[in-house]
């Protein structure tokens, strides 16, 4: 058994496997980024995650006292960074082997039917991506309730999202971890970028099986 299924069997976080290889996203994200955001700071999410949760089991094994508002904003920011990222590396894909062009079929008609057009949704997202203020999130998510496709900002890994309703489709990181080695400061660059390697097939997906 590996060490990701062992951990996946009793209960701990681990770091998925990327569905690309570390140069496979080149030149739009560098074999020395990714390397840098999915084994460094992807990794870091999962490590705290899982102290916390052994932290956890011995404090309520001993009935010890804890500081359950810190131990619950921590793992909330932790767990949340993690899934984000487990989404994100999902939703991209080499150009020209999955990654660029267009939604297709039912998400491309719920984009026209919401935005308008591809071009006013890709505005309309990359300015969402662009004034995230900080470290945070891009996000087009999906609402059960009103049965709408909709764009949020979330910063650091947990705060300003809905929960209930919404379902995130599609993500996009804009912590500074995300691109520096490769744009520095210049986040519009990297949004831009992001459009050649987005995955629209596992997002068509993640749309249909709402």
């Amino acid at each position: 058994m590996t060490t990701q299924a062992k951990e996946a069997k009793t209960g701990m976080y681990y770091l998925p496997p990327l569905p690309y290889g570390l140069k496979d996203l080149e030149p739009f994200i560098s074999e020395s980024q990714l390397t840098l955001h999915y084994q460094k700071h992807h990794q870091a999410y999962v490590n705290a995650a899982n102290a916390i949760l052994e932290k956890l089991s011995k404090i309520r094994k001993e009935n010890a006292d804890l500081d359950a508002k810190a131990v619950a904003k921590e793992l909330a920011f932790n767990v949340g960074g993690i899934q984000l990222h487990n989404l994100f590396w999902q939703n991209l894909a080499p150009k020209g082997s999955g990654g660029g062009g267009q939604p297709a079929d039912v998400l491309s008609d719920a984009i026209k039917d919401d935005f308008g057009s591809f071009e006013r949704f890709k505005k309309e997202f990359s300015q969402v991506a662009t004034s995230c203020e900080g470290s945070g999130w891009a996000v087009m998510a999906y609402c059960t309730q009103s049965n709408r496709l909709m764009l949020l900002q979330i910063e650091k890994h947990n705060v300003n999202f809905p929960p209930g309703c919404l379902s995130a489709i599609m993500v996009l990181d804009v912590w500074e971890h995300a691109y520096y080695l490769d744009y520095k400061n210049e986040r519009a660059k990297f949004i831009e970028a992001f459009w050649n390697i987005v995955n629209w097939n596992v997002v068509k997906q993640r749309f249909e099986n709402l």
